[in-house]
């Protein structure tokens, strides 16, 4: 007795394929649980034994001995204090800090202002 091919679906391979995708889930399924059972009993690895670090204690003990170097601190007169205090003021109230070429920069500022309002008055701008 052969089975020729029909026309409708092929249930006995379906059942076949069904089948073997359940004992698939199954066994993952109980890997799984095993796996997660080894976890928990494991759970971690003992931590290593702290190693007292006898390099490093070294290494402190010779920084506390290095001579620091020593800070120069100059005492400014009371006259250059006084002209530190007088710093130009910008339009808005704040004070520059002081830089050699600041007023020649303040006056090239000035300078160019007045020239974009001339272009302004010309209504070339």
């Amino acid at each position: 007795n052969m089975k020729l091919g029909g026309l409708g679906p092929d249930y006995e391979a379906i059942k076949e394929k069904k089948q073997k995708l359940k004992l698939q889930k199954e066994y993952s399924r109980q890997i799984n649980e095993y796996n997660m059972k080894n976890i928990i009993v494991v759970q971690r690895l003992p931590a290593k034994p702290q190693v007292s670090s006898v390099s490093r204690q070294k290494a402190l003990e010779y920084a506390k001995k290095i001579p620091r170097p020593k800070t120069f601190i100059t005492r400014q007169s009371d006259q250059e204090v006084k002209e530190e205090r007088v710093l130009p003021q910008a339009p808005n109230g704040t004070s520059l800090p002081q830089i050699p070429s600041l007023e020649s920069l303040w006056n090239r500022h000035e300078k160019e202002k007045e020239v974009v309002a001339a272009f302004k008055a010309l209504h070339i701008l």
